[in-house]
């Protein structure tokens, strides 16, 4: 099988993925369906030879962010035994929004000036060079994000344990 045909295949799955975020009615199938998305983006990363995007895409989206999302929906997203369910009140509303956005969207990368292939094979990307800068110029605010995510956390702890207690 080519690494052609293997693309293909992660952005249809992430694709139909991101679909299925739509039609789902389950919360937490939805933040597992969202975690997929994520993770056949990263791979579609790798296909593209940006490994370190893809890494970061893992690390910081499905391993972080969307973990915690995952783990609040569980703590307390049972209402009376009962899981979380949404509904769908706003279908045209939210149709209308997303195909304008698309407009734009589209618009917009219709209008912009892409740089030749061999533009980009001359620039030297250095990885070695983000990580220092992560670490030396962008400590604090790579720290505060960690804090922000050990809080909400925490938070996600305390609201499921006063409900336990209440009821």
């Amino acid at each position: 099988m080519s690494s052609a045909w293997l693309l293909y295949c992660f952005e249809a799955i992430a694709a139909l993925s991101a679909l299925g975020i739509l039609f789902v009615r389950n919360v937490f199938y939805g933040a597992l369906l969202l975690i997929c998305c994520l993770l056949a983006i990263a791979a579609v990363f790798v296909f593209n030879h940006a490994e370190f995007v893809a890494v970061t895409q893992i690390l910081v989206y499905a391993g972080g962010v969307l973990v915690l999302i995952v783990f609040g929906i569980m703590l307390s997203a049972r209402h009376g035994g009962k899981p979380l369910v949404v509904s769908h009140n706003y279908l045209i509303s939210g149709v209308l929004l997303s195909l304008s956005i698309l407009g734009i969207l589209i618009y917009a990368i219709s209008k912009t000036v892409w740089p030749s292939p061999t533009a980009l094979t001359t620039q030297e990307i250095n990885i070695e060079k983000v990580g220092v800068h992560i670490m030396s110029d962008y400590l604090l605010p790579f720290e505060i994000a960690g804090v922000l995510l050990l809080v909400a956390l925490i938070g996600a702890i305390a609201m499921a344990s006063s409900k336990s207690k209440s009821v």
